[in-house]
């Protein structure tokens, strides 16, 4: 199967998505895995084996100083042209509380930088949600670049488990602040990412109320996938689902074998898999 994978991390130690003791304990108990490091080129071995061409995403970037996070981001646009085309692009994470102006100059330079595909990702996961109007210089810089930003919707593993769950607040991630955004800026090339249990049939309600929204599925088999989202993946949202691995919290080995046991057609496994994704990218060129 050929894969566009839309959201994925690095599995590289510099890169792995899960940084402290603490966060990697989460990992063995929620997501019942061990951390496997790949060096850059092994990571792109397995991409190439699997067929695969993945934009990946740095979402732990948010929480570092300005500095370190420039030279992660740098770090990403030089692996990008060692390895060439197995990764498209990259989602960049920043958090507007902590980086003001100097945040959206750093998008711009990323914006200008960067060897691929480029995105703006809020997660609302330890920061604001996306309505919050912190967020509306980077949202007119994404819409004067070209750019779509990445809104996060649903329940979050991150913090789950914790005391608190860490200051994770999973009300900033309800479908309410996508619908805003949305809203509030037309000309905004927008992406959903995640299943949004538990409000996956108000994550719906806005995708069919706001129609240029695309929606990625990363993070979460298939198998586990409310009755509404099983049902409209092959009807009402055919056109704008895109597959999302989550490397490395989940294999492509797993996900295409637990995407072809739930009976999808042929033609939506090739829309879910690239054929959307193919779309989306070529009409970010345009």
């Amino acid at each position: 199967m050929k894969i566009i994978d839309v959201h994925s991390h690095w599995p590289t130690r510099r890169g792995f998505p899960l940084r402290t003791e603490q966060e990697l304990a989460q990992q063995r108990k929620t997501w019942n895995s061990e951390p496997r490091y790949m060096s850059e080129w092994e990571m792109a071995e397995y991409f190439t084996k699997n067929n695969a061409r993945a934009i990946l995403d740095f979402g732990f970037a948010k929480f570092l100083p300005l500095e370190e996070m420039q030279e992660l981001h740098d770090y990403a646009f030089a692996t990008q042209c060692e390895i060439g085309s197995s990764v498209v692009g990259h989602w960049i994470h920043i958090d507007p509380h902590k980086s003001g102006t100097a945040g959206v100059k750093e998008l711009r330079r990323c914006i200008d930088e960067a060897p691929g595909f480029v995105g703006f990702a809020v997660s609302s996961s330890g920061t604001a949600p996306a309505s919050d109007e912190a967020f509306d210089p980077y949202y007119r810089l994404c819409i004067e670049a070209g750019i779509p930003a990445l809104i996060f919707v649903g329940t979050t593993g991150l913090g789950a488990g914790l005391p608190g769950g860490g200051g994770i607040i999973l009300d900033n991630c309800h479908p309410r602040h996508l619908d805003f955004v949305a809203a509030t800026y037309p000309d905004l090339k927008i992406v959903a990412a995640r299943p949004g249990w538990p409000w996956q049939a108000e994550t719906i309600a806005v995708l069919m109320h706001k129609r240029n929204i695309w929606y990625e599925l990363h993070g979460w088999s298939p198998k586990y996938f409310t009755h509404e989202l099983k049902h409209d993946i092959s009807r009402r949202l055919q056109d704008r689902v895109m597959f999302g691995a989550d490397i490395p919290l989940y294999t492509y080995e797993r996900l295409i074998s637990d995407w072809k046991a739930e009976g999808y057609s042929e033609e939506i496994l090739e829309k879910v898999f690239w054929r959307n994704a193919s779309n989306f990218l070529a009409e970010g060129d345009n």
